[in-house]
């Protein structure tokens, strides 16, 4: 089953496909992405009666988008392919989820995926 997940936006959007079957779902995740994220998917998966055992990808949505959201989204997949030992690949623009199944099937993997922000990032100084 391949993970495709999109947390470039408040709304954090991830699919499950395995041959035909394809489930997808959303969640209004705001500031609560970094602390429900795992829980979100865990719940998903249980929904679904998967498991991450039955992980043989994952497909993240690089960018440009919220740097937090981007950088939280792309760790958790990184991460998770590395502990699952599964293929990893990271796509740009509207196609990306078709495009890096794509990939996925052919049996490709960019090892680990870097975040596109679509310009440098806007970093402020400490407020103390």
């Amino acid at each position: 089953m391949i993970l495709t997940i999109d947390t470039s936006t408040p709304t954090c959007k991830i699919s499950f496909s395995e041959g035909d079957w394809r489930y997808e779902s959303s969640w209004e995740a705001g500031r609560e992405l970094a602390r429900g994220l795992l829980s979100y998917l865990q719940n998903e998966l249980t929904a679904q009666q998967k498991s991450w055992s039955d992980l043989t990808g994952i497909v993240v949505f690089r960018g440009p988008g919220s740097f937090t959201g981007l950088r939280i989204g792309v760790t958790v997949a990184n991460s998770l392919a590395y502990s699952r030992n599964v293929p990893i690949v990271g796509e740009l623009g509207e196609d990306w989820a078709k495009k890096g199944i794509s990939r996925i099937l052919a049996g490709e993997s960019d090892d680990v995926v870097m975040p596109e922000y679509g310009g440098e990032a806007n970093i402020t100084a400490p407020r103390k």
